[in-house]
């Protein structure tokens, strides 16, 4: 690269009604450090927690989808008419605090707690729609678009109570019931299918998308999880839609799933542990997992994070590597003695300092790794590992990782930290990750998520 080249992305938080446009600039022949600055700080009606950004449209404007922790709970949607520039389209009402939220070419699914919604939106502006008429099925549009902020209501409404009541323990760390139940809500690739994590049932809720109808969804299976203390927090699915990665919360576990019918039957195929062997599960709760970007429907690697339950106890970003077809790649084993602890410095930028932190590398393949047989591989929770890597802080409710552009061959990602309100940019180039950026957001806001424009 021998100029400097930019990337932009948004920030939510966990507690300030502010949306933050960063920018991070890679190091290059005429940069020698990364950067990663703000460029603008948008007003949003609340706090967003998870974001989702869609593709451009034609005349390149996108959507932001987002959880808003509003009293009534809602989930907004932002016209984007460039990185700096983002107003409001409308909100939607849930029943409950929403944790996540996804959306397909019709509709925006969340879940939180309880409950789950379906909403119907505009397809050429993104914005919501009032519930179409339920009297003949019809779900043709006979209202006129609007971007008024009055709550939209939902096409449908989804329980997720069943033998296993609803809890909230009243912490601020229970979130409104998001740590006793549903969290997440994804689609497959193909957007027939929905899935939902939920940590308080210990299952992962599938669900059939009508891609008429206005994007209703249909139960699938009740999924249980391997463990009975797994707690399914995220459901990721692989571009080929053969197989979803589901992060467990409190085992610090990703599991891999083959789908079939559709994508709503799952059969668990594999798992892996995501923070170093010796380390106590109970001291951690994971937070995120997402496939790398590069190599288009073919991704050479997958990301999970930990966040540490106490200030203390900082968190890990693991790096294993994935086969074309989207399995972990067991061919490596990682024994416990391969895994070593390497200290190191990386460098700060954008006002923030350098920090310590410890990388966990899988070592060379020895003689009797390369001769484990399949059965040995399947069994060990670190085969495939290629890095683990310790975040600068416990991460507080975030240590959210997000992909983002390759430069060079280097993979670059979002990481956010709500405990001090840090955003950073790792690198992974195949074999070491670091931190290459960092930028502290304004005092008192908790960085929730991030989300790429490119």
């Amino acid at each position: 690269m021998s100029q400097s080249q930019s990337f932009d992305f948004l920030v939510g938080t966990f507690n300030t009604p502010q949306l933050y446009t960063l920018r991070f600039t890679p190091s290059s022949q005429s940069c020698l450090s990364s950067t990663l600055k703000i460029v603008q700080r948008s007003s949003a009606i609340g706090s967003h927690s998870w974001l989702h950004l869609t593709s451009p449209r034609p005349d390149g404007t996108r959507t932001l989808y987002a959880t808003a922790w509003t009293e009534p709970p809602t989930v907004v949607a932002y016209a984007v008419h460039s990185p700096t520039q983002i107003s409001l389209l409308g909100t939607a009402r849930t029943q409950s605090r929403s944790g996540y939220v996804c959306a397909s070419d019709a509709a925006v699914y969340s879940a939180g707690g309880a409950t789950g919604e379906v909403f119907v939106i505009d397809r050429e502006t993104g914005g919501f729609l009032p519930q179409p008429s339920q009297a003949n099925g019809d779900t043709k549009r006979d209202t006129p678009r609007s971007t008024s902020p009055t709550p939209v209501p939902p096409l449908q409404t989804i329980s997720f109570l069943d033998a296993s009541s609803q809890r909230d323990d009243g912490s601020v760390m229970d979130f409104g019931g998001l740590r006793h139940g549903a969290h997440s809500a994804d689609l497959s690739p193909d957007q027939r299918a929905l899935y939902v994590a939920d940590i308080g049932r210990n299952c992962i809720w599938t669900f059939s998308v009508s891609p008429v109808d206005g994007g209703r969804v249909t139960p699938g299976e009740k999924h249980v999880s391997p463990r009975p203390n797994d707690g399914p927090r995220h459901v990721w699915p692989h571009p080929s839609g053969r197989y979803v990665y589901c992060l467990q919360e409190h085992t610090s576990m990703v599991d891999v799933f083959s789908t079939s019918d559709g994508g709503v039957t799952l059969e668990h195929e594999q798992g892996v542990r995501i923070i170093p062997a010796g380390e106590v599960e109970s001291e951690f709760w994971a937070d995120e997992v997402r496939t790398s970007f590069s190599h288009a429907s073919k991704p050479r690697y997958l990301y999970a994070s930990t966040r540490g339950l106490d200030p203390r106890r900082k968190g890990y970003v693991a790096v294993y590597k994935l086969t074309e077809e989207g399995r972990i790649d067991t061919s490596s084993v990682a024994s416990n003695a391969s895994i070593s602890a390497n200290g190191s410095t990386s460098g700060g930028s954008g006002g923030g300092s350098g920090s310590d932190h410890t990388t966990l590398t899988n070592g060379n393949d020895n003689g009797a790794n390369a001769n484990a047989n399949t059965k040995a591989a399947t069994q060990d929770p670190y085969a495939g590992l290629l890095c683990m890597y310790e975040t600068a802080t416990s991460g507080g409710w975030a240590n959210a990782v997000q992909p983002g552009p390759t430069v060079d061959g280097v993979e670059y990602l979002a990481m956010t930290d709500s405990e001090e309100g840090f955003v950073f940019v790792l690198s992974w180039d195949g074999k070491e990750m670091k931190e290459v950026a960092r930028t502290k957001l304004d005092e008192g806001a908790g960085a929730a998520t991030a989300v790429w424009f490119s």
